[in-house]
């Protein structure tokens, strides 16, 4: 997602100092008037479908350039909420991946201002640079990364204490700011000089700017932190970035004035937001534009919900937030919030965390006691820490279960073993036994399968297995 869109006209230019107070009053009234303008004017605009139910929730929020405050707004009924207020000139947002904290750069008093989304109360404002511009937050969370357009320099900020660290000197104008998936490196798009600048983020150095088109706005990294695509807002383009080499593709014409970018979360479309009006989706398989769905005024900023299924864009000019729905690329009724609207967040995915089923069996023979000896392990494959978990093992017909592990209870034809917290990687297993009589005999098979588990697991193909023994005889039995 891009949180850094440029205005028609744009807040601040390139030229380093803040404007005196006068001209920047001018400037943003400029800006105003153009968007607006436009709106009117009314290049042809796509007509608006219904709204379409999605199994997106939660609450987004965008934020008002020319105002003081936040509106939330609720995605499954599309309804603005009371607005929160903030800082000067609320630019861009961000959540933290766990959802408990949006941070909204302030770009008319350079400060960041943290809200709680439970209640959606605003925190001490944070102070960063000149004209801040953009955010970032790393995928774990600890760290918010700002762009200072006026000041070159990008400001870290810990999310634990809310703390700003050590500005990082990129390129001129700073204007956009994304994080790889893995958390490693951030890259940031310098308006002024036609650069990205990659940043170590573990050692908060900037490397070798890369060169793309003029005046770079937006950027967005695909989920497998491939690529990155650049909105050059000066050229009508849009670059792609091999971040493994860090050299730049052939740029893809997306029309005038591109600024907004957010990606799918299967990456396979690019969405670019212009002044201009309209959206454009890029396939990323092959890097060609597709045709843009006009919206009649001014997108400030893009977000894909977590789901897929649908693309959020400000609208500056009416101050709506339109929803498109990702799979027909249609626009769908508008959500009314007023105000200049411009940056946009949505909610993270919820937790998940994948448990992956394993079973395995070994024969313990003998006259007196013989039996099958089943080991079920629960396996977190992650991204996150399992809070509680049923597995349930479908015995052979006829068969019984004795010496339960703790947590292990059996009816007739079952085993249901719950467990407890699983951290992310670890494997806790649970065992039970099935006697071997005269009559057990040929192939003895047991079915494991994950049957509740917390949060969510998003992979069902590793939900289940199972265990088949050959039983010849209580003294001869094999489980491969």
């Amino acid at each position: 997602m891009s949180n850094r869109s440029g205005l028609p006209g744009h807040l601040s230019t390139p030229a380093g100092p803040r404007l005196p107070l006068r001209r920047r009053v001018m400037v943003l009234l400029v800006a105003a008037v153009t968007a607006l303008a436009g709106f009117a004017a009314g290049v042809t605009a796509t007509a608006l479908a219904p709204a379409t139910a999605h199994a997106a929730t939660g609450t987004g929020y965008v934020t008002n350039v020319f105002g003081t405050n936040v509106t939330p707004f609720d995605l499954a009924t599309g309804t603005a909420g009371t607005p929160i207020t903030v800082g000067s000139g609320p630019r861009a947002i961000a959540i933290t991946p766990d959802g408990a904290t949006a941070y909204v750069v302030n770009s008319g008093s350079g400060t960041v201002t943290p809200i709680a989304t439970a209640t959606n109360t605003p925190g001490t404002a944070i102070t960063v640079g000149n004209f801040p511009s953009a955010i970032a937050i790393t995928p774990d969370g600890a760290t918010a990364y700002v762009t200072n357009g006026n000041d070159g320099t990008v400001t870290p900020i810990t999310t634990a204490t809310n703390t700003p660290g050590t500005a990082i000197t990129v390129g001129s104008f700073p204007l956009g700011i994304a994080i790889t998936p893995d958390g490693a490196t951030a890259y940031v798009t310098n308006y002024g000089d036609g650069t990205v600048t990659p940043i170590t983020l573990a050692s908060g150095t900037p490397g070798t700017p890369i060169t793309v088109g003029t005046n770079p706005i937006g950027i967005a990294v695909t989920p497998n932190g491939a690529t990155a695509y650049v909105a050059n807002n000066g050229d009508g383009t849009v670059t792609p970035i091999t971040l493994a080499s860090g050299t730049a593709g052939t740029p893809i014409a997306v029309g005038i004035v591109p600024t907004a970018v957010a990606i799918t979360p299967d990456g396979a479309t690019v969405y670019i937001g212009s002044s201009s009006s309209t959206v454009t989706p890029i396939t990323t398989a092959t890097g060609t534009a597709g045709t843009p769905l006009n919206l009649g005024s001014s997108i400030g900023g893009l977000a894909v919900t977590a789901d897929g299924t649908t693309l959020y864009a400000t609208v500056f000019g009416p101050g709506t937030v339109v929803p498109i729905d990702v799979a027909t690329f249609t626009a769908g009724t508008p959500i009314a919030v007023g105000g200049a609207l411009f940056g946009i967040a949505l909610p993270p995915p919820p937790p998940a965390a994948d448990i992956d089923v394993n079973l395995a069996a070994q024969p313990h023979l003998g006259i007196l006691v013989p039996y099958l000896r089943y080991t079920l392990t629960a396996h977190n494959t992650g991204p996150n820490a399992v809070t509680s978990a049923t597995l349930t093992a479908t015995l052979p017909a006829g068969a019984s279960a004795t010496n339960l592990s703790p947590g292990c209870t059996t009816t007739t034809g079952t085993v249901t073993c719950t467990y407890g917290a699983i951290a992310d990687g670890a494997s806790p297993a649970k065992t039970f036994r099935v006697p071997l009589h005269l009559l057990s005999l040929g192939h003895k098979t047991v079915t494991a399968v994950r049957t509740t588990s917390a949060p969510a697991d998003p992979n069902p193909a590793n939900d289940s297995a199972s265990a088949t023994c050959l039983v010849i005889s209580i003294i001869l039995a094999t489980c491969p």
